[in-house]
């Protein structure tokens, strides 16, 4: 370690952050997974919004939401991949101490917004299951664009203290971060002071967002079935589930890794930092390229209109 990193500073200008600790040497291979994935999430949200925006008889409720998750999934994935290969390929391991919080910001905030996004798609399977008849009325688009501005704004005020936390500790320790990002609680751990605020106020947060989130996610679900196992014939509620597998694998695919981060980070104290790095990479990375298959897989609209698109091109 440096000097300058021995140093005592109570605000750094910069941090550094390592990668993945122990694992230096095979940087450049591991790089390789993280920019194809990546590119898979680029291409994938971004044909996911131009056909929703092309095709006029997507412009319904689920297909809104859809498109909000893929602009979250932009960002979330944007906020952390360029700065990781960077690490990886060019050892670019310095970061401005004010572009780390923001990334910080980025990364919790959009992370919250999409877990908010799954309740909203939801409630929007719960309606159309439940009330079809009032769907449309129920969720016209002006209150589509209501659910989402509550959304954004739930997970940008509810975030907001993070970095003015983080900011507020003096780090007199090291400025050298384990990690291949900025997290919230990866910087708090350098601070030289009781961050007891800090970690109170992540964990509250952490049972706002994800705990009510998942509650009111099965307990709209909890009603859908109820509906399902109400229909008459069995290719009847066969065909209106199908309608919310698509949803609920999103749902598995977002929530599990992160369930199993957050245990692995406060009950694994054996477990390598290099396994903990890299779990916390793959539930930021892993839903943004599998979403937009799985919609696109799963629903026959896009799936149609995703066929026509290339035959169009290849005639």
């Amino acid at each position: 370690m440096s000097d300058s990193n021995k140093t005592d500073f109570t605000m750094p200008s910069t941090f550094i952050l390592l990668g993945i600790p122990g694992l230096e040497t095979a940087h450049v291979w591991i790089s390789i997974p993280f920019c194809a994935v990546y590119a898979i999430a680029l291409l994938g949200n971004f044909t996911i919004l131009f056909i929703v925006k092309r095709e006029p008889s997507l412009h319904g409720p689920m297909y809104y939401f859809l498109c909000m998750l893929a602009i979250s999934d932009l960002v979330l994935s944007t906020s952390t991949l360029p700065k990781t290969l960077s690490i990886f390929w060019f050892n670019s391991r310095k970061i401005d101490f004010k572009a780390c919080l923001t990334q910080m910001y980025f990364i919790h905030c959009f992370s919250a917004m999409e877990s908010g996004i799954f309740v909203a798609m939801a409630l929007d399977r719960y309606v159309a299951i439940c009330d079809p008849l009032r769907h449309s009325t129920n969720l016209a688009s002006p209150r589509v664009a209501k659910i989402g501005l509550a959304v954004l704004l739930r997970s940008c005020m509810l975030i907001l203290p993070y970095p003015f936390l983080a900011r507020q500790w003096p780090y007199c320790r090291t400025n050298i971060i384990p990690h291949t990002h900025c997290e919230h609680i990866a910087i708090v751990k350098l601070a030289c002071s009781n961050i007891r605020i800090s970690s109170y106020y992540s964990l509250s947060v952490g049972f706002a967002v994800m705990g009510l989130d998942v509650f009111s996610i099965a307990v709209s679900y909890t009603q859908i079935l109820r509906a399902i196992f109400s229909l008459h014939t069995k290719d009847t509620r066969l065909k209106t589930f199908g309608t919310c597998v698509s949803h609920l694998c999103a749902i598995l695919v977002f929530y599990i890794p992160r369930i199993f981060s957050s245990f692995t980070s406060r009950f694994g104290e054996n477990v390598p930092l290099y396994f903990h790095v890299i779990i916390a990479n793959v539930y930021l990375l892993l839903p943004p390229m599998l979403n937009p298959i799985i919609y696109g897989v799963r629903t026959k609209q896009i799936r149609d209109r995703l066929l026509l698109l290339f035959t169009h091109k290849g005639t």
